[in-house]
Formats: C-alpha cells, structure tokens, sequence
C-alpha cells in the first residue's frame, strides 16, 4: 500500500531555515520520481522541486533555485526539501507525491504527472 507522510512544517520566522521530510513506503524510490508542491492560501498548487529516485538527478522551479534543495535517503525511504532564506510567499501547504518515469519521462513540476499525493504539511512563514 503507497503512503506518503510529510512533516516538518510549522511557524518559522523570514530569514530563516527548514526541512520538510516526506517518509514513503509501499514502494521503491529507485522505480519513481518524488516531487515537492505548495498550495499558498487562495492559490493554486504549484511545483517547487522533485527528485529522481533512480539517479538523483533534480530539477527546481525557477523561483526556488538557489534557496532550496531537495535530497533522498534511501535507506530511511525519506526524501527531504531544505528550505533557505525562507519569505512570507513561501506559506503555504507542501504535499510530496510521486510520479512515474515510466509514464512520464524526465523531470517535471507539472501536477498530473503525479498519481499519488501525500496529506500535506503546514508552513507558515512569520514575524
């Protein structure tokens, strides 16, 4: 059974840093490609960055390059999204989820590349 679970979130102040984790089970990274969004309030969800489960090969959304990084940790099936630097734009709920190169080749942000969705977590950038 495919589970996805991000944690991490909470209240963090601009300027500053965080990790978001998303644990997976039910399946091997090596076969797919994990990607991280977020939904801000009112607004639609948006890419932020994913990762190849295979080669680790990465790819960024242009607004985010430079300030995030995304890593894996195989042997805890854990994928991890620091984020640097962190802005009020960044609020908002980050869901993980995975997709399959298989279907869909390459790296890419585009949402209905991804079949299966985590619950999200919380970030709220704030003074």
């Amino acid at each position: 059974q495919l589970q996805l679970t991000e944690s991490g979130g909470g209240l963090v102040q601009p300027g500053g840093s965080l990790t978001l984790s998303c644990a997976f089970s039910g399946f091997s990274l090596d076969y797919y490609v994990i990607g991280w969004f977020r939904q801000a309030p009112g607004k639609e969800r948006e890419g932020v960055s994913c990762i190849s489960g295979s080669d680790g090969s990465t790819y960024y959304a242009d607004s985010e390059r430079g300030r995030i990084t995304i890593s894996k940790d195989k042997a805890k099936n854990t994928v991890f999204l620091q984020m640097n630097s962190v802005k009020p734009e960044d609020t908002g709920v980050y869901y993980c989820a995975i997709s399959n190169p298989v279907v869909f080749a390459g790296l890419a942000l585009d949402a209905y590349r991804y079949h299966f969705w985590g619950q999200g977590t919380q970030v709220t950038v704030s003074s």
